[in-house]
């Protein structure tokens, strides 16, 4: 059978793109072909939107950049300011008739999941009326059915919600031929959409096979080459420096080359760091309740926002809020925070509670301070409880500032960079509840995960509004829902529920049935929310005992490298590496069934 070759629509040979003497693309070659899906990850100005630029077309500073012939590329990228005058449909539709677009499934399909729908008062709102969001969806939605060979897409999952960002992953997977790039923190929009990713690292391109976690886990590999090759250079590094510590009179006799390749190692020897765990980082005592809501209903103008909530959030509750925009998120934060009036029912917040808030406006930040001067105006040091201490300093190098950007000043941070620095300050105050609004926004990946280890290590409650379904899932245990008629509700089934309840309503509106899920068919979890808890630190322990035991696997097998010609120590290290070894498939066992519990 003759196996059919995808086409190559863009090459890129040699390419070298720079900004102010600093290479962001250093001879880089590779191609994208037909039907490829392409995810781009990388540090927050390491070049991934450049890249982006580049396949489109834009110009580079040396090599060179070829599209197939008759090539249709599109790209979503920033959005500038529209033109008086210019409507939605203009903008999408352009000037096909009603009833040729009207009888087009897939357009039908593209208003109704971008924009909501396709009646009149829809398409012929201006786009001078639109907010930024709301812009990006009409680019997006435009692009979509326009049809293009090629999508190149910048971060197309902000300022969509939940159900958007399911409907535009189905629809992308739907383009059977077309070739598709995508630079987005949105991991879950990664692993649904693409089967192989680019790295943009140093200037370099890296190439995984595989959505974001098969990146991941292919990543963490070869990590482990790396460090058994760090652990076998470390190991000559010992023997060069004793040699070089026997005495000016034994190193005459050495040949030069020995000297110059013992100073190359001992100069490429990185400093020792000390690596602070954040365990215990809510040193903040809490006590039994956090908020105790009794039949509480909130009303505002003529609408009721919430209506009857009876909900307990205790000591180290992990809750995702979700909800479609306008829904009452806000409100119900703000009755949280104890900023919200109550109607009627009873409210009660923990008399220890020492809430901090992570919003989604930086204006509060004092644009002629330095990062590290806004930090130290919260706090010098923040307490990690049994009398450790940590700097502002070391902090803010935990979260993405080194020590060189530490005297960034404010104003001249990116969004990204802003909204880490607010969530430095918020922890440097030393609260025991979090509750953060939309924390992913305008992070890379790289940040998001650092952001999802710090909070392992928070021992308080944390609340999270986030349309960001990998970090929400990845970091919370139950989940409410905010739908918009008053009701609170509790989601057994997660995320996958929530979007099934929307599915159901949205579909009742239009008249039209769906295959969604029927909420009523999701199964209520065996664990009560309290067992939930105590499964979950069982596995954080487990964790720590499997990483003390890999360690151990890992040190032994080091002794066996240098013990390579004793065969006594060898012996006595191959019965000490079984039992080790043991130890660990033991512990891996107990986490794998811990796991099951919360699955």
């Amino acid at each position: 059978m003759l196996r059919t070759v995808a086409r190559n629509y863009i090459n890129l040979e040699h390419v070298q793109v720079a900004f102010s003497h600093k290479a962001v693309l250093d001879d880089v070659s590779l191609g994208l072909n037909e039907a490829d899906r392409i995810g781009i990850v990388g540090r927050n100005g390491g070049g991934k939107s450049t890249l982006l630029r580049v396949l489109s077309g834009a110009s580079v500073d040396s090599g060179r950049v070829t599209h197939a012939g008759g090539l249709r590329v599109g790209m979503l990228a920033q959005v500038g300011d529209p033109a008086p005058g210019v409507t939605i449909r203009m903008r999408v539709i352009g000037d096909r008739l009603d009833h040729e677009w009207a009888a087009d499934g897939k357009t039908r399909d593209v208003l109704t999941g971008l924009l909501g729908g396709f009646e009149d008062a829809v398409l012929d709102r201006e786009l001078t009326s639109l907010s930024g969001g709301e812009l990006r969806r009409v680019e997006l939605a435009h692009l979509l059915i326009d049809g293009c060979d090629v999508l190149l897409l910048d971060e197309p999952t902000n300022h969509l919600d939940l159900e958007a960002v399911a409907w535009l992953a189905r629809h992308l997977k739907g383009l059977r031929n077309t070739a598709l790039a995508v630079v987005t923190h949105d991991r879950w929009f990664l692993d649904e959409v693409t089967d192989r990713t680019w790295e943009v690292i140093r200037g370099q391109i890296e190439e995984y096979d595989g959505g974001y976690s098969a990146y991941v886990l292919a990543k963490a590999e070869r990590s482990r080459q790396d460090a058994t090759m760090e652990a076998r250079r470390a190991n000559l590094l010992r023997k060069e420096l004793a040699w070089l510590r026997r005495g000016p009179p034994a190193r005459t006799t050495k040949p030069k080359f020995r000297i110059d390749a013992a100073n190359t190692l001992i100069a490429t020897e990185p400093p020792a760091r000390n690596d602070v765990e954040l365990v215990n980082f809510a040193s903040a005592r809490l006590g039994r309740t956090v908020m105790d809501a009794q039949d509480v209903s909130v009303t505002l103008g003529e609408r009721e926002l919430i209506h009857r909530l009876t909900w307990s959030v205790g000591p180290g509750d992990r809750v995702g809020i979700l909800g479609p925009n306008g829904a009452g998120k806000t409100t119900l934060i703000r009755m949280l925070l104890g900023d919200q009036r109550v109607d009627s029912g009873k409210l009660v917040i923990g008399k220890t509670v020492k809430p901090a808030y992570l919003s989604q406006h930086l204006d509060e930040l004092n644009p002629n301070l330095r990062v590290l001067e806004a930090v130290q105006e919260i706090a010098e040091f923040v307490d990690l409880g049994k009398g450790r201490e940590m700097s502002a300093s070391t902090l803010c190098e935990r979260l993405g500032f080194d020590a060189g950007s530490q005297w960034t000043p404010v104003g001249d941070l990116s969004g990204g960079e802003r909204r880490r620095l607010q969530l430095t300050r918020l922890l440097m105050a030393g609260p025991n509840v979090l509750i953060l609004d939309e924390p992913t926004n305008d992070f890379d990946v790289e940040t998001l995960a650092a952001l999802e280890d710090l909070l392992d290590g928070f021992a308080g409650t944390i609340l999270i509004v986030s349309h960001d379904r990998y970090f929400i899932e990845r970091v919370c245990e139950t989940y409410r829902a905010v739908l918009g008629d008053g009701d609170v509700r509790d989601l057994p089934g997660g995320v996958d529920e929530y979007l099934a309840l929307r599915s159901a309503a949205l579909s009742g509106g239009r008249g039209t049935p769906t295959k969604a899920q029927a909420p009523e068919e999701f199964k209520v979890p065996a664990l009560s929310a309290a067992e939930r808890r105590e499964v979950n630190k069982q596995v954080a322990s487990l964790e720590r005992k499997m990483n003390t035991a890999q360690e151990k696997v890992a040190a032994i097998h080091q002794l066996m490298h240098e013990h390579a010609t004793d065969h006594d120590a060898l012996r006595a290290d191959g019965a000490a590496l079984r039992k080790a070894e043991a130890k660990l498939a033991e512990i891996e066992m107990e986490w794998y069934a811990a796991l099951e519990l919360l699955n």
